[in-house]
């Protein structure tokens, strides 16, 4: 799958979860074995999913966009609906079990609901990014074509692009095309 990581925040990577969205949107999680795949690539390792779990991971993935998409418009208001889901998932996050092996080395314990658990983290971390500094940080790709969220952490803080090598060269090589056949 064409999974990408440039969000700089598992919540933000979630989103990019539905790509293309300047062109109509193209959904990524269309069966449980994608969601299972996109949280395995995210390293939540041994994370099933079945239909109700990917319903579920879409409409926290929606409400986080929306509350995304509220913040970068300036509105101060977000539905409480959007909240309460995010907010749910949220209130779900546990600490990590750890344990000590007999070299005395910690032992990750596996949560007993592995994609539960990722989903609960993801949720807490786009509640510390949209309630936190990081939010003002929070970018849509100028592509015209692409539409994915990013944190931009840049020294000037005026980054366009999710990626550079992606959108960024694409758009260069158009302008370079349009200034050619131009002059």
């Amino acid at each position: 799958m064409d999974w990408v990581w440039d969000g700089g925040r598992s919540s933000l990577d979630l989103i990019n979860t539905y790509r293309d969205r300047k062109t109509g949107g193209r959904e990524m999680l269309r069966e449980p074995a994608d969601l299972a795949a996109w949280l395995d690539a995210a390293g939540y390792a041994g994370a099933r999913a079945d239909e109700a779990l990917l319903r579920q991971a879409r409409d926290l993935r929606d409400a986080i966009s929306r509350c995304v998409d509220a913040v970068l418009a300036g509105s101060a208001g977000v539905d409480p609906d959007d909240l309460e889901v995010v907010n749910a998932w949220a209130a779900r996050r546990r600490a990590p079990v750890v344990r000590l092996a007999p070299d005395l080395s910690l032992v990750r314990v596996a949560p007993l609901d592995p994609a539960g658990g990722a989903l609960a983290d993801i949720a807490y971390d786009a509640v510390t990014l949209l309630g936190g500094d990081d939010r003002h940080h929070i970018r849509v790709c100028a592509s015209p074509t692409c539409g994915l969220r990013f944190t931009d952490r840049s020294n000037a803080g005026k980054r366009q692009w999710c990626s550079m090598r992606r959108c960024g060269n694409r758009e260069k090589v158009r302008l370079h095309r349009t200034r050619l056949k131009d002059g």
